[in-house]
């Protein structure tokens, strides 16, 4: 097993999604139950489904010194990145440290391919090249364009993990703090709703034509979203922060698609995790769940929280406010945790009504107002990729 880690403070933190930009409009949308969900009207050809689509991103625009850079994913980032001054906040963390003493940590599962779908329509109708920079069309471009708008100089990475995208980037942010590289780290997770995602998935018959259902006996597929969510963290627990306490990583390697069917991989990361942490299952307030509401991921993961937890842990999962937002889901879904950590309660499951029996009894259906002191986040992705993180309240009950 891992040994313990020293807290990192998540001294800032913010979120972009279908239920708005920042962390005022999240808490609000889940205290009131509001979805962010809607019908499809993003993709040309029919798609009878529900996605999580963020408002006003079509009339966004990124800083014209960085137009070679502009797609609909960078788009969201530069919208996301206003929110609650997180710019303004981490420009001034990288003055403080030094820009080579920052890291910038990318997670996404998709970067700019919309951009490159958008050109390639467009040679079919009779253009010669695709539009923007070369750089525009790679994996990386998200973690070029936010180089350039923040001017950090330390490690620049991108994780493409699928699911678990911009949960490993905390993971990876401990690790370079804890081994010196850097002093602090700021973390990104975007992702943006593009045709080949919504086919394929569809492709693949894991979209359901209803919102989806977390956990329930009639779930049918994954809504898809869209997101862009920031976290700033740096060495050492504080008291007026919340606290990054452990991180547990592993990999199935079982199916490109399907999780090991007893769940062996995410067992390893959750218990990782809690090791890091210096933590039992039983010390756990709040779970939030990977919870895609598709038949495979919910039943192993029920399964799993019926196995570890005592009946008093609450679990639920937020995909049915926000949708499944794929490569930034790790990073959008540890902010709804460290939301009901500093509001005090525990979001429900939307949507469902009949839930898995293996985990009835700690699934939250409906919103509860409880004071959860530390909470964990499940983030797990295609091919068995799995990342488990555990936050602490800005509390000091963490120490």
């Amino acid at each position: 097993m891992p040994s313990r880690i020293p807290p990192l403070a998540i001294t800032a933190y913010t979120a972009t999604s279908a239920l708005g930009q920042g962390r005022a409009a999240h808490a609000d949308a889940l205290i009131a139950r509001r979805t962010g969900l809607r019908p499809n009207d993003f993709t040309e050809a029919p798609l009878a489904c529900a996605i999580g689509r963020v408002a006003g991103l079509e009339d966004a625009a990124v800083p014209s010194a960085h137009a070679a850079l502009d797609c609909r994913e960078n788009r969201l980032a530069w919208l996301g990145l206003q929110a609650d001054g997180f710019l303004d906040v981490a420009r001034a963390a990288i003055a403080r440290h030094g820009a080579a003493r920052v890291a910038l940590l990318v997670g996404t599962s998709t970067a700019s391919i919309g951009a490159t779908e958008a050109g390639y329509r467009d040679i079919a109708r009779g253009a010669t090249v695709l539009p923007g920079s070369p750089l525009l069309h790679t994996p990386h471009s998200l973690g070029l364009f936010l180089e350039a708008v923040f001017g950090t100089e330390g490690p620049c990475l991108t994780v493409a993990t699928a699911c678990s995208s911009s949960a490993k980037i905390f993971a990876q942010a401990e690790r370079l703090i804890r081994l010196g590289i850097v002093d602090a780290a700021i973390l990104a997770g975007v992702d943006t709703l593009c045709g080949s995602v919504l086919f394929g998935f569809n492709a693949l018959e894991l979209v359901s034509a209803q919102p989806c259902r977390p956990f329930d006996a009639a779930r049918s597929g994954i809504s898809i979203g869209e997101a862009a969510g920031f976290a700033l963290l740096e060495r050492g627990a504080r008291a007026d922060a919340p606290s990054l306490l452990g991180h547990g990583e592993s990999s199935d390697a079982h199916h490109m698609s399907t999780p090991h069917p007893e769940g062996l991989g995410a067992r390893r990361a959750l218990s990782d995790a809690l090791a890091r942490a210096g933590l039992d299952a039983r010390d756990i307030d709040y779970v939030n769940l990977h919870g895609t509401a598709t038949r495979k991921n919910d039943e192993v993961e029920a399964a799993l929280l019926g196995d570890l937890f005592p009946e008093t842990t609450r679990a639920s999962s937020t995909k049915g406010w926000t949708g499944h937002t794929l490569g930034a889901a790790g990073i959008l879904e540890s902010v709804l945790t460290l939301l009901a950590l500093e509001r005090g309660f525990v979001p429900g499951t939307l949507n469902t009504t009949d839930p898995e029996p293996a985990c009835a009894a700690q699934l939250a259906l409906d919103n509860e107002a409880r004071a959860p002191q530390v909470a964990l986040s499940n983030s797990f992705g295609f091919g068995g990729n799995n990342c488990s993180l555990v936050f602490a309240r800005a509390s000091g009950a963490h120490a």
